[in-house]
């Protein structure tokens, strides 16, 4: 089947960034959110990105015109009956992406390929909620996406060679390089490997072993790493992170992968509304980001 008319659930950074560059790849966008006023903001984020571009020279008025004409915003799920692929890309909440995936079953056509953006979650659960679990994998983008040029692309145990094969092809025309997860483990690739060392990074900070600046220095310049991991940490969001941590510990049964103290204490604070202490720095960052979405 050809893929003309993509559709994405959930209008955040994630869902915003993926709506854009499939866009400017030429594909007719459906962007989903629960709210206008949600919907407007991602679009002002887009409107604002291609107006920065135009200015120094990276895109024509017209180009991003054209782009902007591609994407139609809805609160409706029944506009996805339209779609002939859609990524999810709503929060990293299980139980709220399972409902979407029994949404999407019931509305998209038979024959289409629903793929989840989750950064570490299970394909294999989420297809369960699917009565097509042959056509259900994951296609993980990174953040920013219209910077970061790698896609994971996940089988879960049922998906199809055929599924694999359009999910790789389509990010390819995203302009995007692809890797394929062949088991459907927690965290894929990327995370499995980053956030042992977020944690790890964490807990030289709790014992007092160096300042944040100077952890994520030392990263920087031994590692050759664009970012340090308090940093990058700062980035991705401290809420995102615990999230991603307690799923993986409560799947692994491994110490390893538990959260450190600090980081719940920090997220806490960020929910109580104390600024001042939601962060590993007074700053937010201002390097490209090179971590996970």
């Amino acid at each position: 089947m050809e893929i003309v008319r993509i559709g994405v659930v959930g209008a955040g950074a994630m869902g915003s960034g993926i709506a854009h560059v499939a866009a400017q790849s030429g594909f007719q966008v459906i962007l989903r959110d629960v709210t206008d006023a949600a919907l407007d903001k991602a679009l002002g984020r887009i409107r604002a990105l291609d107006e920065r571009s135009v200015a120094k020279g990276r895109l024509t008025a017209e180009a991003a015109a054209a782009a902007m004409g591609r994407i139609q915003k809805t609160t409706a799920m029944e506009r996805f009956a339209e779609a002939d692929l859609v990524i999810e890309a709503v929060f990293e909440d299980f139980q709220v992406k399972q409902d979407v995936f029994t949404q999407l079953d019931r509305i998209c056509r038979p024959e289409v390929i629903i793929a989840s953006n989750t950064s570490s979650m299970s394909i294999t659960e989420l297809a369960n909620r699917t009565g097509r679990p042959q056509q259900v994998a994951g296609m993980h983008f990174f953040n920013p996406v219209q910077v970061m040029k790698l896609v994971e692309v996940i089988r879960g145990y049922h998906t199809g060679d055929a599924t694999i094969a359009t999910c790789r092809e389509i990010a390819h025309r995203l302009g995007k390089e692809t890797v394929e997860v062949k088991k459907d483990s927690p965290g894929f690739i990327v995370n499995r490997i980053l956030m042992p060392m977020f944690a790890e990074a964490m807990l030289l900070l709790e014992e007092g072993a160096a300042t944040p600046e100077e952890i994520d220095k030392a990263v920087r310049l031994g590692l050759n790493h664009p970012m340090g991991p308090l940093t990058l940490a700062d980035f991705t969001g401290l809420d995102v992170d615990l999230n991603v941590m307690e799923y993986f510990y409560r799947e692994f049964q491994n110490p390893k992968y538990a959260p450190p103290q600090i980081l719940k204490r920090l997220v806490r604070a960020g929910r109580l509304g104390n600024k001042t202490g939601a962060g590993f720095h007074d700053h937010p960052p201002t390097t490209t980001p090179g971590g996970k979405g």
